[in-house]
């Protein structure tokens, strides 16, 4: 029984847990607290309106507060992500998911998307780590790569397969970005994990970090009261 209370433990460590749907309640995002706080989940992960809700009803937890950057689509622009990201840090959030500018990352424009990677990561220094989604489903494994590698270069902390809008992540893709990234960045594999098993097998592929809205399904049961 040890044994299985250590394993629930480690894995709701890595669990970011994750409500971004858009009619999403502050009702429902308090119960996404209150289920972080019950598993000891590593976050939540909200929508940036309710960051300061979940700042104020986390804190001293050791719950962090993570929150999303040109969310869904990563088409903003660099000045608005740059924004958003000093606005959620004001708010309270700890972590911030970036969606990167897709389009230019299959462009090839891989400058414009190094560039706007950094502004983030700057705007967040030394107050909250950086996690890039390259929304992996969209992108070919030679396109996954190069997103990787842009990650390391601009100091981001991980990089993350998927917003789970465009497709789920998958175990090659996790395989890929770990690869690449080595032990320098973490890597965040999210989208359509809804079970413990499928959560444990992007772990094995090389994820450190599991987002899902099904964190409780993941544990299966609490580890503490």
């Amino acid at each position: 029984m040890r044994a299985k209370g250590e394993t629930l433990t480690r894995l709701a460590d890595c669990i970011d847990h994750t409500l971004l749907a858009p009619q999403a309640t502050p009702y429902e995002v308090d119960r996404l607290c209150r289920e972080a706080l019950c598993y000891g989940f590593k976050s939540v992960c909200v929508n940036p309106l309710y960051v300061r809700a979940c700042q104020q009803r986390l804190s001293g937890s050791g719950v962090e507060v993570c929150t999303v950057i040109g969310f869904p689509l990563g088409a903003t622009g660099l000045e608005n992500k740059a924004a958003e990201a000093r606005q959620a840090l004001e708010d309270g959030a700890t972590e911030l998911d970036m969606v990167v500018a897709i389009g230019l990352l299959k462009a090839g424009h891989t400058d414009a998307v190094l560039e706007e990677i950094r502004a983030v990561v700057e705007a967040a220094k030394g107050r909250a780590i950086v996690k890039v989604i390259l929304e992996t489903p969209l992108l070919s494994p030679e396109q996954q790569q190069v997103g990787a590698e842009l990650c390391k270069r601009a100091g981001a902390d991980f990089v993350k397969t998927c917003t789970g809008f465009a497709g789920g992540a998958t175990e090659e893709a996790v395989g890929i970005l770990r690869r690449t990234v080595g032990n320098e960045l973490g890597v965040k594999a999210s989208g359509g994990i809804r079970d413990r098993e499928t959560a444990m097998r992007m772990i094995a592929a090389g994820a450190s970090r599991i987002g899902a809205s099904a964190g409780p399904a993941l544990c299966r049961e609490p580890f503490a009261p």
